[in-house]
């Protein structure tokens, strides 16, 4: 069982910078690929970044590729997401995610366990 805590979240006026945290118990975090999505008002749960047990791959959506970074560190068990040059369009509940099994981690359902959220909204 992995339960992550997700932090970092807030009110941050366009072209500013957040960085997320989210914090994994357990002992086996590196043995789980870790990614961050992100959920807007009446759509669906998108894909945002990723990132493998051993950081050496990452993957990013379109949307956000050149602006955010994701990284982890297996001995903090934690794993983050730099934001930068935000726009309105971020703005979201962003959650993070575990996968121990996986083929594609862009999608949700490879993902085995998950946060509860923490709220970004940037201002025009």
């Amino acid at each position: 069982q992995v339960q992550l805590v997700e932090s970092g979240g807030g009110l941050v006026q366009a072209g500013g910078s957040l960085r997320l945290s989210c914090a994994a118990s357990g002992r086996t975090f590196s043995s789980y690929a870790m990614g961050w999505f992100r959920q807007a008002p009446g759509k669906e749960r998108m894909f945002v970044a990723a990132i493998s047990r051993t950081a050496g791959t990452t993957y990013y959506a379109d949307s956000v590729k050149g602006r955010f970074t994701i990284s982890r560190d297996n001995a903090k068990n934690t794993v983050y997401l730099q934001m930068s040059s935000l726009k309105p369009e971020d703005t979201a509940v962003y959650y993070c995610a575990a996968a121990n099994v996986y083929y594609r981690l862009s999608y949700a359902d490879e993902y085995d366990y998950w946060g509860q959220g923490t709220q970004v909204t940037v201002s025009s």
